[in-house]
């Protein structure tokens, strides 16, 4: 078969007006977006993880055993979770981390396939700088490249249990975030519960 849609990877030199080019003439925008989806990049990562960072409350606060207690009834503790879920996001979002590195760093097999898949990722990303990547006649575009990565390092995820990885992460998660939420007084003490649970 002489045709390309016989061929199932095949490359065609990128057009002149093009954003590829070859990996030596890339600008250092382009490097800097190189590991991240399409319309994120290192910079915006770092800002948002800094942002994060000078919003948390101080940690001493958060896990004070004297503000724990009990809620009185099914109104408080929904108030509790609502406002505590407000009050404490980046300290959430911090623990959320932690237990998706915790769970990366306990499973060896789970950082083999996370190898696999950047490792993949990035092949596919560097030939599609050269040149056009097309796949059955379609050029594959940067979410179809991270779908392709995925596609190809599926089997190793499967066989480190990554389904098992998220589940626990989810249901850790879950645990710790919904019981600090839920037993936590409110910032500002009885005044504010008080406000809060003053019938309407």
């Amino acid at each position: 078969m002489d045709s390309k849609a016989g061929d199932l990877f095949s490359a065609e030199p990128a057009d002149a007006a093009g954003s590829g080019g070859v990996m030596g003439n890339l600008p250092l925008k382009e490097l800097d977006g190189l590991w991240l989806p399409k319309g994120l990049s290192a910079s915006v990562a770092k800002e948002w993880f800094d942002r994060r960072r000078a919003s948390i409350r101080p940690w001493a606060g958060f896990v004070d055993h004297r503000k724990f207690t009990k809620p009185r009834n099914f109104g408080e503790l929904c108030q509790r979770v609502v406002r505590n879920f407000d009050t404490y996001n980046s300290n959430y979002t911090f623990i959320f981390l932690g237990l998706i590195l915790y769970c990366i760093i306990s499973s060896p097999m789970l950082l083999i396939a996370l190898a696999v898949f950047v490792g993949a990722f990035y092949i596919i990303h560097l030939k599609s700088l050269e040149s056009k990547l097309v796949i059955f006649g379609k050029e594959v575009t940067g979410p179809h490249q991270m779908s392709l990565a995925g596609a190809v390092s599926f089997p190793v995820f499967w066989l480190a249990g990554a389904g098992a990885a998220v589940f626990w992460v989810l249901g850790a998660t879950m645990f710790v975030i919904g019981s600090h939420a839920a037993f936590r007084e409110l910032e500002g003490g009885s005044e504010m519960e008080e406000l809060f649970m003053e019938p309407v």
